[in-house]
């Protein structure tokens, strides 16, 4: 074995064990406080970023579901879906908030928002602060993972899909069933 070769590998094992160990690790768990966070979101028919805190929607539930880029096939498969389930996995109310997150820029995720024509409201995560938060982040690239959380009413992690199978039925039931659940929580 050539001996520059070993320490290269010796550095980039050394670079894995971080991050594995790093704070990007940790993940809040159901029926643990949903970190709190600011992120810039746009929708469908307003593509002027608005700044949103978590803490802000408290006393609604609020579905972030982070997905990995905005027109690629799966996300928007996903949102497809959530655009045409809407009133059967979220309600007809106002009390449930849908953010899909991601790390694109706001005038991507709006212009993508708009061709969909979704009403769910998208955040732009440009700097992985949310995704890291939510350990959605994934590991080297500069993409979330797919993945779903529930926050409750009470600012609670109330369900998570880790990762959410966008592409199973099943998983759209599971989720409907977690807003009811949410919903009739106090």
């Amino acid at each position: 074995m050539h001996p520059l070769r070993l320490p290269a590998r010796a550095r980039v094992l050394g670079t894995l064990v971080a991050v594995a160990a790093s704070p990007l690790a940790a993940q809040p768990r159901v029926g643990a406080p949903a970190p709190d966070f600011a992120i810039a979101t746009v929708t469908a028919g307003d593509a002027t970023p608005r700044t949103l805190t978590l803490s802000g929607l408290r006393g609604r539930i609020v579905v972030l579901a982070f997905f990995p880029k905005a027109r690629t096939s799966g996300c928007t498969a996903q949102m497809k879906a959530y655009r045409d389930q809407y009133g059967a996995l979220f309600g007809t109310d106002s009390l449930v908030q849908v953010i899909g997150i991601s790390t694109d820029d706001p005038r991507t995720l709006a212009a993508w928002a708009t061709e969909l024509g979704t009403p769910v409201t998208f955040g732009a995560d440009t700097t992985d602060a949310v995704g890291k938060l939510y350990a959605a982040k994934m590991p080297i690239l500069p993409i979330h993972k797919r993945h779903l959380i529930v926050v409750g009413k009470d600012g609670r992690i109330a369900w998570e899909a880790r990762p959410f199978r966008e592409l199973a039925q099943p998983a759209y039931d599971s989720l409907a069933a977690a807003v009811r659940r949410a919903r009739s929580a106090s």
